[in-house]
């Protein structure tokens, strides 16, 4: 065997080499971004979890945030207080939603889910009132992101599907 025999074996071990790390280093990326848009979505279902959770647990923030959100004159001004800081708190959940989705690390069934209740929320009276005010506070893509977003015909919100209810009953 000669030395030009020998050199284009090892070229092509080499080649089969490259292109069999480059496969290995593909996979494992693959399976890095699933991981990781897993890990985001339930990340997002969990930040929105913690912020809704106390409403269940607490009759009387239940009632300030099913109240604030359709008549925000009807409460206190310190039950007002609480509502701008729950609206605050789960727009910044939804902001951190957007954010995961934005950089595709959302699956977009999840996504239209999270979608459609920020489209209800965001068009209830008391905080569509508190965006008004403080929509300041969020990143500029989520700002636009919400202006653009589209108005529902009817609103579902936990202060009016309670009032669907006693329609129906």
């Amino acid at each position: 065997m000669n030395w030009e025999a020998i050199n284009a074996i090892a070229q092509a071990i080499g080649a089969f080499g490259v292109v069999a790390s480059l496969w290995y280093l593909g996979v494992q990326v693959h399976r890095s971004t699933r991981v990781a848009k897993i890990a985001a979505q339930d990340s997002a279902a969990s930040a929105l979890r913690d912020v809704t959770k106390p409403y269940m647990e607490n009759a009387e923030l239940a009632r300030i945030w099913q109240i604030g959100l359709e008549n925000l004159s009807a409460l206190s001004p310190e039950d007002q207080a609480r509502f701008f800081h729950a609206a605050y708190q789960i727009l910044k959940a939804f902001e951190t939603i957007h954010t995961h989705y934005a950089y595709g690390l959302l699956d977009l069934e999840l996504w239209k889910g999270w979608c459609d209740v920020l489209r209800h929320d965001i068009v209830a009276p008391g905080i569509a009132h508190y965006w008004q005010l403080r929509g300041d506070l969020f990143s500029e893509r989520f700002q636009k992101f919400v202006q653009g977003l589209e108005r529902p015909t009817k609103r579902f919100t936990v202060g009016t599907l309670l009032d669907e209810e006693k329609i129906e009953d």
